[in-house]
């Protein structure tokens, strides 16, 4: 168990779903889980006497209930293991878990949705720059495993370039071969460039006259 759990990469607090079925896979093998549907067995009442087998319920429900809350708790990374380790039981600690960071991961991504949906480019920053900030964001949607497809991704960036650029805008999109975000990436980082060049020589000009 410890080795198959070794293999699960750490939940850092996106893509809970995914994270989440990993976690099941694994427990299985744990024959623990009834502790989330079964209330832990109740103790008896003050001065009335436990038989052995009540106590043996409690304690074996003590003590699988201790041993699944570990192992999902061993899944998270050391901060979140810090945040949720003081949680009662496992069926307190994994609905409120799950009502967290499901939440958060459905927020998370429409954020991120809008984010890149209302990303616009403009003429007083390096274009360079504002593309690499458009990168970023469709890197968190890997994060959040949002696939895009890599063209569709490639062409709303070309769209959302600066109205200066207008003319290179035009040449890409009537391109016949269909470009890679590491190509368009090279492609804006050589226009940007002569763009430079020439913005330096017009001002040389200005001051000669």
């Amino acid at each position: 168990m410890t080795i198959k759990f070794a293999k699960i990469e750490k939940f850092e607090g996106v893509n809970f779903r995914c994270w989440k079925k990993k976690i099941n896979f694994m427990l299985t093998t744990l024959k623990a889980e009834y502790v989330l549907t079964t209330p832990r067995p109740t103790e008896a009442e003050e001065g009335a006497a436990e038989t052995i087998e009540e106590i043996r319920r409690i304690h074996k429900w003590d003590n699988n209930d201790y041993i699944y809350k570990g192992h999902i708790l061993n899944g998270m990374s050391d901060a979140l293991f810090d945040i949720h380790s003081e949680a009662f039981c496992t069926k307190e600690f994994w609905d409120n878990t799950k009502l967290k960071y499901i939440t958060e991961d459905a927020s998370g991504k429409k954020f991120l949705v809008n984010e890149f949906n209302n990303y616009k480019m403009d003429n007083s920053r390096f274009v360079t720059e504002q593309y690499n900030e458009l990168l970023g964001i469709f890197g968190q949607f890997k994060l959040h495993h949002m696939n895009m497809d890599e063209y569709i991704t490639m062409s709303t960036i070309i769209d959302k370039l600066p109205p200066f650029w207008k003319n290179f805008k035009h040449n890409l999109k009537h391109q016949k071969e269909e470009l890679s975000l590491v190509q368009l990436a090279s492609h804006i980082r050589i226009e940007e460039s002569i763009c430079v060049k020439e913005s330096d020589k017009s001002k040389k000009t200005q001051r000669k006259s």
